[in-house]
Parts: structure tokens; C-alpha cells; sequence
């Protein structure tokens, strides 16, 4: 399995994300994620203009609805050329399936369909006395991770720390893309279980997105070009 850093987007502007994205040379085009804050300040068209420069995109906007909104809305996403989208394993394995439907393009083609288990922003106290999960945290993503893979998907969003276990359940092809990732010298800011980015290199993480860590480093290039040697040795 391949290894990436994502970077995430997470600009309020489609201006200030190209201008992050300018800071690059032209023959580097690293693996970005457009989330919520960027898809719904610009639309369809920051997609389209990211993908025209030659980024893989990681689209997230957690899907999470009644399975035949979520497919059709995903059948929408389809058109978009994005390499992975995501949807909330919560929605259970009809939703899963359904959007698994509606992602598949005619020729039999379609991005890369990944499911959030828990947030990383989630801890055990709040999963068992806000969310009534009385599980420990490790089996409640295995769980989501189990029905995600048991309904075709091809991932599944967790912490680094659930990643070994995730692939031990689902096997080595079942990839997993994990936030909460900050630099041992860094701030873990509103993420409650998190790993450096070395460590991640060996517990099960395939993909690792990273937002403010890069972002907002004061050379983010230098930041992200730090991330892929620590995670992938490069």
C-alpha cells in the first residue's frame, strides 16, 4: 500500500488555499484534502481548479443521511474526478452500500470510498457519556471499520492509534487514513488521540492528513516536505 501526506485545505478562501498551494514548485503536487470549510465557501469549481494543477483530491464531507440521498448525492461527487471521498461509517451498511451504489460511474470506475469511524477530536469519555458508546474506543472502531469493509468500502478515517488494529480486523489491503497527526515538537491543539508522524509510519497508517501543522508552519513547504520523511523515510 502506498503512503501520502494529505494536506488539509482548511482555508476559509478559494484564494488563500491556491495561494497555499503556489508556495509549491512546479513539479511537486501533493495530495490535498478539501473539507467542508473550503467546498462550501467555493463549490464544485475549487475542486475542478485544484484538480486542473494536477492534485490528487481527498473531497471529505462526511456523508450522512438516509441511503438514497447519500447515494444520489454521491452519484453528484462522482463527476467531480476526485480520488477519495468519505461518508460516516455511522450511517450503517445500507447508507454504505447505497453510496458505494451511487459512486460508481457507468464505465465501472469511481473514487476511492473511505468511512469515518470516530472523530479524533472524540475521547473515551465522550463517546460513552455523550454518544452512549459503552464500548472502550479501540472496539467501537473496529466495529464501524468491520461493517465498512463488509459493505465494500475501501478504508476507513481513524486515529493513528487504531490504525494496527484496524488492518489486523480488515486485513493489509484495507487502508486507513488517519488525522490527529502532529510533529512531536508541536501543539495537539482540539485532537485528543494523536502520534507523530514517525510513529504512524509503523502502526497501520496508510494516508496521514495534516492540516495546521503545514498550514501554519512558518515555511509549510519545509513543514510538509519534514511530514513525508518522517512518515515515509523519503
Amino acid at each position: 500500500m502506498h503512503k501520502d501526506i494529505i494536506i488539509a485545505l482548511d482555508f476559509p478562501s478559494g484564494a488563500e488555499a491556491l495561494s497555499f498551494l503556489d508556495r509549491f514548485h512546479a513539479g511537486e503536487k501533493p495530495y490535498v484534502k478539501i473539507g467542508m470549510e473550503l467546498f462550501y465557501a467555493e463549490g464544485p469549481d475549487m475542486v475542478r481548479k485544484i484538480k486542473d494543477r494536477g492534485h490528487k483530491i481527498f473531497l471529505d464531507l462526511k456523508l450522512h443521511d438516509i441511503p438514497n440521498t447519500v447515494k444520489r448525492a454521491m452519484g453528484v461527487l462522482s463527476r467531480l474526478d476526485v480520488d477519495m471521498v468519505n461518508l460516516h461509517a455511522a450511517g450503517a451498511s445500507e447508507m454504505m452500500r447505497a453510496a458505494l451504489e451511487g459512486l460508481t460511474r457507468p464505465d465501472g470506475t469511481r473514487p476511492l470510498l473511505i468511512a469515518v469511524t470516530q472523530l479524533t477530536s472524540t475521547d473515551p469519555q465522550t463517546l460513552k457519556n455523550e454518544l452512549l458508546i459503552d464500548l472502550p474506543m479501540e472496539e467501537a472502531v473496529l466495529s464501524y471499520a468491520k461493517n465498512a469493509a463488509a459493505s465494500g468500502l475501501d478504508g476507513v478515517v481513524c486515529s493513528p492509534l487504531e490504525a494496527a488494529g484496524v488492518k489486523a480486523a480488515c486485513g493489509g489491503g484495507f487502508f486507513t487514513v488517519t488525522p490527529g497527526v502532529r510533529f512531536a515538537d508541536g501543539d495537539a491543539g482540539d485532537q485528543k488521540r494523536v502520534m507523530t508522524p514517525e510513529r504512524a509510519g509503523t502502526s497501520g497508517c496508510d494516508y496521514l492528513v495534516m492540516g495546521r501543522p503545514i498550514t501554519q508552519a512558518e515555511d509549510p513547504v519545509a513543514a510538509y516536505r519534514r511530514a513525508v520523511r518522517e512518515f515515509i523515510g523519503e
